[in-house]
Parts: structure tokens; sequence; C-alpha cells
């Protein structure tokens, strides 16, 4: 089949959900001249706020999505959890990126693990959690793990640790039944994630590995370049080209990955799939030739992909959660008085325990020295 022609401004892009990402995107659309309209239920949408125009509706209504078809030369999305069938109704009237089988491998534990236990991609010890105990395939050996929902977890939510079978057992009932997958608990040495850009002629570019660092659940701090080595990050972004060709990508996707110690040296195992672009992936916006959201413009509108080129030595990111208003608005002037640091806040008008508000990076000449100087500036918030 041949490559569809680009899509180039004025025409209109859409975008399924309304969160950071989905701002950030179509700010960088916006820049480049095309429209802009956004679909989510919340009329207080970071990303309804810059869109040209907002269709405040679920993702499930079929009259909103008619609505969106019929003004977008192509949709995307910016969340992992609309509904598939609508993305193939979408299809059916303008070009969709990622598509519909994409999304729903991603957006479904037990489909994405299948998916990638096919391809040949090593992972952790899994299994399927649904049903009559009596019927699950040798949980045992996947003790000690982590029980978690096969949809709609994110961000630690939808989760939980388990040594014995009882324990299986008992946090599947309390996620109500719900089909889970069972994971098997790792001695970790790191997360890493490679952010990939494809186009749907099969261009591919790759931003160099980031290393990630995690607080209950939440990604707390993102540096770059990984310190891993070469060798290991070479073997981090062919696992993500091989996953993105494997899905016929389009758009961005982010492969998140498990380093452990093996008995050969360092293992790379991956964890999960985001089919767009990720929270550690902000780092591009201040660091990268091309961030990640102008890239998932160009991916998903068919033209050339941007140089992923890292423009410092070093880059450090650190997310704003919901707890530093606890005291009411953070005394920003420290931040923005470091030259080399810079602000993103995302215009969410509630801050909440644990909800992303916003990020800080850092840039520099050393991973060592971003990730010192990141961490103060954000310890010096939560003493103001």
């Amino acid at each position: 089949m041949s490559t569809p022609a680009p899509v180039v401004p004025p025409a209109v892009i859409g975008m399924l959900g309304g969160g950071q990402l989905g701002r950030y995107a179509l700010m960088a659309a916006r820049t480049m001249g095309f429209g802009t309209i956004v679909l989510d239920p919340d009329p207080a949408s970071p990303a309804g706020a810059v869109a040209d125009r907002h269709i405040v509706a679920a993702f499930d209504d079929v009259a909103a999505i008619e609505e969106l078809a019929a003004v977008c030369a192509v949709v995307t999305t910016e969340f992992e959890n609309p509904p598939a069938v609508m993305l193939d109704r979408l299809a059916g009237h303008c070009r969709v990126a990622p598509s519909a089988r994409a999304v729903a491998i991603a957006q479904d534990r037990v489909a994405e693990k299948a998916f990638l236990t096919d391809l040949g991609v090593p992972l952790a010890p899994w299994a399927t959690i649904d049903g009559d105990p009596s019927g699950w395939s040798d949980p045992a050996a996947c003790l000690p793990g982590i029980v978690k929902t096969a949809r709609l977890g994110y961000d630690g939510r939808g989760q939980r640790a388990v040594v014995t079978l009882d324990d299986v057992v008992a946090a599947h009932r309390g996620f109500d039944g719900v089909t889970c997958v069972l994971e098997r608990r790792l001695d970790l040495r790191l997360e890493v994630s490679v952010i990939v850009a494809r186009s749907a002629s099969g261009a591919v570019a790759t931003y160099p590995v980031a290393e990630n660092h995690h607080v209950d659940g939440i990604l707390d701090l993102t540096v770059v370049p990984a310190r891993i080595g070469a060798d290991l990050a070479e073997r981090a972004t062919r696992t993500a080209v091989a996953v993105a060709d494997g899905l016929d990508y389009v758009g961005v996707l982010a492969v998140e990955m498990f380093v452990v110690d093996g008995p050969d040296g360092a293992t790379l195992l991956v964890n999960e799939l985001a089919p767009r672009p990720h929270n550690s992936g902000h780092w591009t916006l201040d660091a990268s030739a091309t961030d990640q959201f102008s890239q998932q413009v160009r991916a998903v509108t068919g033209n050339g992909l941007g140089d992923t080129g890292l423009r410092h030595g070093a880059v450090a990111m650190v997310n704003l959660l919901g707890d530093l208003w606890s005291a009411g608005e953070p005394d920003w002037s420290g931040v923005l008085a470091e030259a080399s640091a810079h602000l993103h806040l995302y215009g969410k008008a509630e801050a909440r325990p644990g909800r992303k508000m916003g990020h800080l990076t850092l840039v520099g000449d050393d991973p060592d020295g971003v990730v010192e100087r990141a961490r103060h500036l954000r310890d010096a918030l939560r003493r103001g």
C-alpha cells in the first residue's frame, strides 16, 4: 500500500484527550500553522485551553466523534484509553494515528504482553489473572509479584504487591474481579525508556535513552543520557524500534524497560508501552533539537521527522506534583532566577496530591550535576 500524502497547514489536527500531553502537542501544531481541535469531557482541560476549538463530550459520544471527523484531516490521541471502536469509526472518515490496533494493544496489559511475547521481546515472567483461580496458568512462577489491572491503571494505580497465591486471589477480588496480570517482582538495577517516532512510510527517529526514577509509582526524575553505558543504550534503542515496527506504529511511542542483572551481565526487559508522547520525554522541550510534541505532529501528519539530537551535555527533569501546593501557590522566584532551569506549568485548575501539575528541567554538562541541581530547586519549593 502506498504511503499517503503528507498533511500540511492549514489542515486541522484533532486530539482525543485534553491533558498536558495534548496541550503541548497542539501548541506545537499551532506553531506550525495547523488548525487544532480537542475532544475531552473536561471543560477546563489544559489542551482545550490552547486549541482553536474544544468539543466538550465523552470519548464514546458518537455525535461528538462524527463532529470531529467532519473537520479533521488527522486525529491523534494523548492518552492510551480512548475507545478503540471510536478510533475505528474516525478512521472511516479521516487519518487516525496511531491506529486503533496499536492503541488497543497498548491499553490492555494482557494484549500488550501477548504481542511482545509473539514479537520475541524479553519480559518478566507474567500470567493472566481472570475468572476462577483453578484456571490460572502457574501463577506461582510469578511470585513474589505485582497484580495489575489489565486496563486503566497508571501512575501506580490499579496495582498491588503480592507474595502468596492467597494474596493474588485477594488482590483480584479487591479489583472487583476484572482481568489482571501478575508480574514477577524483579530486583531492578534501573528503569529506562526510549521515545521513538515512526511515520507511515516506516521512517524512524529515536531520542537518547532516558533514565527514570519513580516514587510511589509516579515518575519523579528523568535524566538524559541514561547512565547505563553505550552497549545497553544501543540495545534499548533497537528494542524500541522493533516494537514500533511490529505495531506498524505511526506517531510517538514510549517503550519503558527494566534493567536487571543476569548471569551474563545486564539484561533489558520491556515493562510497558505508551502510545503517545510520554512524561519521560518532557526534557525534549528544552534540550532536544526537535521536542517530542513537534515530532508527534510531524509523524502523524506524514511529514519528515525532526532531528532528535541532545543540545546539551545532560538534562534532568523533575515532576511537580500537587503536594507542592499544599500551603498555597509555590514561590517560583528561585526557579526562575536559575539561568539553566526551565519551568513548565500545565494550567490545571486544581492541585491534588499526586497530580502532575508541571515539571522542571535543568540543563548542563553532566548527568550527576543536573540531577543534583534539579532536586535542589524542587526541594527549595518544598521548604518554602
